[in-house]
This record gives structure tokens, sequence and C-alpha cells, in this order.
């Protein structure tokens, strides 16, 4: 079972020996986000063409918080991921990726998601790890993942610290920003293996080619907030920590998309 053979004290010392996550929330620093992208789309799995200034970046950007793991022993960045936001003034033109991959799967008698108040959704993406920190060579094909396997059993465990930092960094970032509602365009067996570890991920909607089979689910922040157990809680209070740190040091470049942390 998941988790079974960790403590809320073993799972946020090692994490805290290995890496911190850091809201990239300047210039500088969504560059990191951008290089660590095109090493891993363009350079490792190339699911994107090779861009001679190294840095893979489209029109979502503009509007999205992006967030990074860095290693602790080298200060090197290896992981990353970002939420795409709705701009308030922008509510109804404005459009998340996944409602526009998924127009034609989407069902609305689940959600639709322009019903809701746009300014509290956003969209799970580009989540990338470097190669050499994803373990197994199945891995290698894809840019991020968390298995069972990642757990280890009760004589060998594992601690996935990096793929859940991304995770729990991008679920602070949503909280502190007012998000309530997650998209994720994601393979089946991530959200299956994402529902095991407590968050509830709902299916919305058929499954499209996007790189592989890729279905579209929804997550309540507040429920995956709500429903974590104490291992997973207690991770989760050190990433917030440091996100809010990130916040704070960021100042006015905080806002994002008029979103005001702050307010």
């Amino acid at each position: 079972m998941f988790l079974s053979n960790l403590t809320e004290l073993t799972m946020s010392q090692g994490y805290r020996r290995f890496f911190r996550v850091v809201p990239a929330l300047t210039d500088e620093l969504r560059a990191e986000n951008y290089r660590i992208r095109h090493q891993v789309y363009c350079q490792e799995l190339g699911y994107e063409p090779l861009r001679p200034e190294g840095l893979e970046a489209d029109a979502y950007d503009k509007q999205s918080l992006h967030c990074l793991v860095q290693s602790v022993s080298t200060g090197d960045f290896v992981g990353c991921a970002r939420l795409v936001l709705i701009d308030p003034e922008l509510a109804q033109e404005a459009r998340l990726p996944l409602e526009i991959s998924c127009a034609e799967t989407l069902d609305r008698s689940i959600v639709d998601p322009l019903a809701l108040d746009r300014s509290r959704i956003a969209e799970i993406s580009r989540l990338a790890v470097i190669g050499s920190y994803r373990r197994r060579p199945g891995e290698k094909e894809r840019p991020i993942s968390i298995s069972e396997e990642d757990f280890g059993t009760a004589k060998q465990p594992r601690q996935p610290y990096l793929a859940l930092a991304v995770y729990l960094c991008l679920i602070s970032l949503a909280r502190s920003y007012g998000i309530t509602t997650l998209f994720v365009l994601t393979e089946p067996r991530l959200a299956s293996n994402l529902t095991r570890l407590g968050v509830n991920v709902e299916q919305i909607g058929g499954a499209i080619e996007h790189r592989g089979t890729r279905v579209p689910s929804m997550l309540s922040v507040d429920e995956i907030i709500d429903g974590m157990n104490f291992v997973v809680r207690t991770l989760f209070e050190v990433v917030s920590r440091e996100v809010q740190e990130g916040i704070d040091a960021a100042g006015e470049n905080a806002v994002r998309a008029g979103h005001n942390p702050f307010s």
C-alpha cells in the first residue's frame, strides 16, 4: 500500500535533505523552468522541436504560475511544472489548453468549465523532471511519473520526494492564489496512481491522443488538502512554507495574470 512504510518524520526530513521547491515568479526563475522543459521535452523526449535559445515556452506561459524543484546538494533545478491561470478580466474569452484539446470529448454533464468561476480554475501542465532523476528505465519515456514502485517495499522503502514535491508545490500555489478547481490532461496510469495516493481524480471526458493516450480530469484543491493522510500532510506543510517564502520574496512580481496572493 502507498506510504505504508513511511512516517511523517522520515518523509519530511528526507525531502529537506534532498530537495526544496521554488516558486518561479521572476523572469530569471521562469527561464530556468523553460530550460528544464527544453531539456526534457525537446532534447530527451523529442516532444517539441529543438529551440536555438535552449528554452521551451509557449503562449500560455504568460498566464501561468511556474514552480521549480531544486537539488539541495548541487543547487541545480531538476524539476518543474506550471499552473495555467485565467485572467479575471479575460474570463470568458480565455481558454485553458485542455478546453481546446478536449473540446470534442469533454462530458459537460459532469462539468462545464465555462459555467465555473473562471478566475478560480487552472490547469496543471508542463510537468518535467530531468532524465537523470527519472529513476527507472521505463520512466525515461515520460516527463514525470509516480507509481507504486516509488514507495518500495517493507524491506527497501523508497521516498518519491521529487515527484510529490512538484505536485504539492502546485497544490500550495493553487491555494495561495485562490484556485479551487484544477484540470489536468494526463496518461491513465498516472491518474490512477494519484487516486491511490488519496487524490480524488475525476475523469471528465473521453481520452484523446496527445503524445500517447491522455484523459481529461478534474481535481478539487480543498478535497486534496482535506484528504491528505498525515504523512503527505507533513510534507505538504514543509512545501507550503517554501512556497510562501518564495511568494513573499517576489513581492509585486508575485501578481500573475490578475491573481494577487496578497489580497
